[in-house]
Protein backbone atom coordinates (compact mmCIF):
# COMPACT_ATOMS: atom_id res chain seq x y z
CA UNK A 1 0.00 0.00 0.00
CA UNK A 2 1.24 3.29 -0.88
CA UNK A 3 0.61 6.61 0.81
CA UNK A 4 0.78 10.23 -0.11
CA UNK A 5 3.99 11.55 0.00
CA UNK A 6 4.73 12.63 3.71
CA UNK A 7 5.48 15.96 4.22
CA UNK A 8 9.05 17.00 3.64
CA UNK A 9 10.83 18.09 7.17
CA UNK A 10 14.33 20.22 7.46
CA UNK A 11 15.73 22.82 5.06
CA UNK A 12 17.63 22.66 1.67
CA UNK A 13 21.25 23.24 1.70
CA UNK A 14 20.64 26.95 -0.31
CA UNK A 15 18.32 27.99 2.90
CA UNK A 16 20.95 26.73 5.09
CA UNK A 17 23.45 28.58 3.26
CA UNK A 18 21.40 32.14 3.31
CA UNK A 19 20.67 31.88 6.83
CA UNK A 20 24.41 31.42 7.40
CA UNK A 21 24.75 34.15 5.33
CA UNK A 22 22.95 36.63 7.33
CA UNK A 23 23.44 35.90 10.63
CA UNK A 24 27.11 36.57 9.68
CA UNK A 25 26.68 40.03 8.44
CA UNK A 26 24.83 40.72 11.26
CA UNK A 27 27.27 39.67 13.34
CA UNK A 28 30.04 41.46 11.58
CA UNK A 29 28.50 44.69 11.87
CA UNK A 30 27.42 44.32 15.28
CA UNK A 31 31.44 44.21 16.15
CA UNK A 32 32.36 46.52 14.24
CA UNK A 33 29.87 49.33 16.39
CA UNK A 34 31.06 47.37 19.19
CA UNK A 35 34.61 48.04 18.70
CA UNK A 36 34.46 51.87 17.53
CA UNK A 37 32.54 52.04 21.15
CA UNK A 38 35.21 50.47 23.30
CA UNK A 39 38.17 52.22 21.30
CA UNK A 40 36.55 55.19 22.36
CA UNK A 41 35.16 54.73 25.62
CA UNK A 42 38.17 56.80 27.15
CA UNK A 43 37.71 59.72 25.33
CA UNK A 44 34.93 60.87 27.98
CA UNK A 45 36.41 59.54 30.86
CA UNK A 46 39.58 61.98 29.67
CA UNK A 47 37.25 65.03 29.02
CA UNK A 48 35.23 64.48 32.33
CA UNK A 49 38.21 64.14 34.45
CA UNK A 50 40.18 67.09 32.79
CA UNK A 51 36.86 69.04 33.51
CA UNK A 52 36.88 67.97 37.23
CA UNK A 53 40.52 68.65 37.75
CA UNK A 54 39.93 72.13 36.15
CA UNK A 55 36.98 73.04 38.86
CA UNK A 56 38.61 71.77 41.32
CA UNK A 57 41.65 74.23 40.95
CA UNK A 58 39.60 77.18 40.07
CA UNK A 59 37.69 76.83 42.67
CA UNK A 60 40.78 76.91 44.86
CA UNK A 61 42.05 79.85 43.50
CA UNK A 62 39.06 81.79 43.44
CA UNK A 63 38.74 80.85 47.31
CA UNK A 64 41.83 82.63 47.90
CA UNK A 65 41.50 86.54 49.07
CA UNK A 66 41.92 89.26 46.67
CA UNK A 67 42.96 92.44 48.22
CA UNK A 68 45.06 95.57 47.02
CA UNK A 69 47.93 94.64 49.53
CA UNK A 70 49.05 91.26 49.52
CA UNK A 71 48.46 89.06 52.99
CA UNK A 72 52.02 88.59 53.82
CA UNK A 73 52.74 92.54 53.25
CA UNK A 74 53.72 94.62 50.33
CA UNK A 75 52.00 95.67 47.26
CA UNK A 76 49.77 93.35 45.23
CA UNK A 77 51.49 91.80 42.29
CA UNK A 78 50.74 89.69 39.84
CA UNK A 79 52.34 86.00 40.79
CA UNK A 80 53.47 84.41 43.43
CA UNK A 81 56.36 86.57 45.92
CA UNK A 82 59.57 84.97 46.06
CA UNK A 83 59.71 81.94 48.11
CA UNK A 84 56.09 81.49 47.79
CA UNK A 85 54.94 77.52 46.50
CA UNK A 86 50.88 76.26 45.81
CA UNK A 87 52.00 73.13 48.17
CA UNK A 88 54.18 74.78 50.53
CA UNK A 89 53.34 74.04 54.58
CA UNK A 90 55.09 77.59 55.58
CA UNK A 91 54.74 80.30 52.27
CA UNK A 92 51.21 78.97 50.47
CA UNK A 93 49.99 80.94 47.93
CA UNK A 94 47.65 83.22 49.84
CA UNK A 95 46.46 85.58 47.12
CA UNK A 96 44.36 84.90 43.81
CA UNK A 97 47.10 86.63 41.80
CA UNK A 98 49.68 84.16 43.53
CA UNK A 99 48.42 81.48 40.61
CA UNK A 100 49.49 83.27 37.62
CA UNK A 101 51.69 81.29 35.99
CA UNK A 102 51.02 78.08 37.67
CA UNK A 103 51.88 75.05 35.58
CA UNK A 104 52.30 71.53 36.91
CA UNK A 105 52.72 68.08 35.36
CA UNK A 106 51.15 65.69 37.66
CA UNK A 107 47.92 66.78 39.16
CA UNK A 108 48.94 67.34 43.27
CA UNK A 109 46.09 68.28 45.78
CA UNK A 110 46.50 71.85 47.31
CA UNK A 111 49.00 70.58 50.18
CA UNK A 112 51.37 68.87 47.45
CA UNK A 113 49.99 65.43 47.83
CA UNK A 114 49.84 63.41 44.13
CA UNK A 115 46.98 62.38 43.04
CA UNK A 116 47.09 58.84 42.23
CA UNK A 117 46.33 58.03 38.02
CA UNK A 118 46.71 61.43 37.44
CA UNK A 119 50.63 61.84 36.88
CA UNK A 120 50.12 62.01 33.05
CA UNK A 121 48.12 64.88 33.23
CA UNK A 122 49.26 68.49 33.12
CA UNK A 123 47.31 71.99 34.41
CA UNK A 124 48.12 75.36 34.21
CA UNK A 125 46.36 79.01 35.19
CA UNK A 126 46.87 82.43 33.51
CA UNK A 127 45.01 85.24 34.82
CA UNK A 128 44.27 88.81 33.24
CA UNK A 129 43.23 92.02 34.77
CA UNK A 130 39.83 92.33 33.39
CA UNK A 131 37.07 95.20 34.04
CA UNK A 132 33.37 94.02 34.36
CA UNK A 133 30.03 96.46 34.00
CA UNK A 134 30.81 98.69 36.91
CA UNK A 135 34.14 96.95 38.19
CA UNK A 136 37.65 98.73 36.67
CA UNK A 137 39.77 96.99 34.82
CA UNK A 138 42.22 97.01 38.10
CA UNK A 139 39.82 95.69 40.26
CA UNK A 140 38.40 92.10 38.49
CA UNK A 141 41.21 89.54 37.60
CA UNK A 142 39.83 86.35 34.67
CA UNK A 143 41.02 83.62 35.75
CA UNK A 144 41.62 80.47 33.27
CA UNK A 145 42.33 77.18 34.31
CA UNK A 146 43.78 74.52 31.52
CA UNK A 147 44.05 70.97 31.64
CA UNK A 148 45.38 68.84 28.98
CA UNK A 149 44.96 64.92 29.66
CA UNK A 150 47.81 62.40 27.99
CA UNK A 151 46.85 62.08 24.41
CA UNK A 152 43.68 64.20 24.41
CA UNK A 153 42.60 67.62 24.24
CA UNK A 154 42.85 70.70 26.36
CA UNK A 155 39.55 71.52 28.59
CA UNK A 156 39.67 75.00 29.43
CA UNK A 157 37.30 77.07 32.37
CA UNK A 158 37.22 80.51 33.41
CA UNK A 159 36.36 82.60 36.43
CA UNK A 160 36.15 86.13 37.53
CA UNK A 161 36.99 87.45 40.77
CA UNK A 162 37.00 90.91 41.89
CA UNK A 163 38.66 92.96 44.24
CA UNK A 164 38.08 93.29 47.88
CA UNK A 165 38.53 95.66 50.53
CA UNK A 166 42.05 95.06 52.40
Amino acid sequence: MCTARSAQRGVTLIELTIAIAIIAIAAVSVLQVYSLTAGRSADPLQTRQSLAIAESLLDEILSQPFTINDLDGGADAMGPEAGESRGSATTPFDHVDDYNGYSITGIVGADGTPVAGLTNYTSSVSEQWQALDNIGATEGLLVTVTVTPPGGAPVSISGFRARTAP
